[in-house]
């Protein structure tokens, strides 16, 4: 299936263009998501770190501008991981850790696949929860998230992303992937199966700090879901569907500095700032307080405490979106 579709795959930023419009859409900013990279300056002032990517910068005559990781120039690829530790997990080793959770989940191994060394060979027949606390409904809409995600390889596993070999559909090992069998092993209907992919798409997050990376992820997703959609219905999706569950992952894959909860270089200077109980007066008699030309946060290492645009994200269930930072807290802002 995977080999019949690919080329359908590869032409959906130009299928729609709102379809690409709202896989680059930061729903926490309402502009498109960040560059947050210098590896492309070199074409140009659109192109800096901090500006948008906007779609006639990714099509026409740079159609292949954002490649992934594996294609990239080895000189690129050590400068990622220098600068920012950008470093790929190979497919085995995402299964390996993605099969840790199944294990407490389900209380057994080899739920989803049995290890073959650096391989693995998924189970045959439907997956069980006889046993479990919890049905196959709970299962879809666990949630999950991949921090700093890069192209998701976690989360969705389309392509080992060191070696840039495709995987097969009925071999895939990511955390979404899993959810899709389970919801293709468990319904009977269209109407079912449309249902409760949807959840199983509102239910997985992740976050990255560089825009090409984000827009892999993103599209990964998406292909993704084609791909299942595919095989459930031997069609193409339409282009309405497609804007709504693009929609889903603009929201559950968001651009984000991890360190700091916020839009990346967003943190700016306190104005009008004014004395604290933190501030305070030397031996000398002379003022000693935060440096007024950084963020606070980024002057004391507060996570709360930053100018910058703190990153929100969709709670699906609840039908209301909160502050990424409000939830590490456990707080409903």
């Amino acid at each position: 299936m995977v080999s019949q579709t690919a080329s359908l795959l590869e032409s959906v930023r130009f299928l729609d263009r709102t379809l690409l419009n709202i896989l680059l859409y930061d729903r926490t900013t309402r502009r498109n998501i960040l560059w947050a990279t210098t590896d492309y300056v070199s074409y140009g002032s659109a192109f800096d770190e901090f500006c948008e990517i906007k779609p006639e910068l990714i099509t026409g005559k740079y159609a292949t501008l954002i490649q992934p990781r594996i294609t990239k120039s080895q000189f690129m690829r050590l400068g990622r991981t220098r600068d920012k530790a950008e470093v790929f997990t190979p497919s085995w080793i995402c299964n390996k850790q993605n099969n840790l959770i199944d294990r407490q989940w389900f209380g057994r191994e080899d739920v989803f696949n049995v290890e073959k060394g650096n391989s693995w060979i998924a189970t045959v027949g439907p997956i069980s929860f006889e046993g479990c606390k919890k049905g196959w409904q709970k299962y879809v809409d666990a949630q999950r998230l991949e921090i700093t995600c890069g192209e998701a390889p976690y989360l969705v596993s389309r392509y080992d992303t060191v070696t840039g070999e495709m995987i097969p559909l009925n071999q895939r090992i990511g955390l979404l992937d899993r959810k899709m069998r389970v919801v293709r092993e468990n319904t009977d209907t269209a109407e079912e199966w449309l249902d409760w992919a949807q959840r199983a798409f509102e239910s997985i997050y992740g976050f990255e700090y560089q825009g090409d990376n984000l827009l892999l992820a993103r599209e990964n997703l998406l292909y993704s879901y084609i791909e299942y959609y595919y095989e459930r219905f031997y069609q193409m999706p339409g282009i309405l569907l497609l804007r709504k569950i693009a929609r889903i992952i603009s929201w559950n894959i968001w651009q984000m500095d991890g360190l700091k909860c916020v839009v990346p270089g967003s943190c700016k200077p306190e104005e009008n700032q004014q004395f604290t109980l933190f501030d305070y007066f030397g031996d000398d008699g002379f003022y000693i307080g935060e440096d007024s030309s950084q963020c606070p946060g980024c002057a004391r290492g507060d996570i709360c405490r930053h100018t910058g645009c703190y990153c929100r994200i969709m709670d699906w269930r609840a039908k209301r979106s909160k502050t990424f930072l409000s939830m590490m807290k456990g707080g409903k802002s």
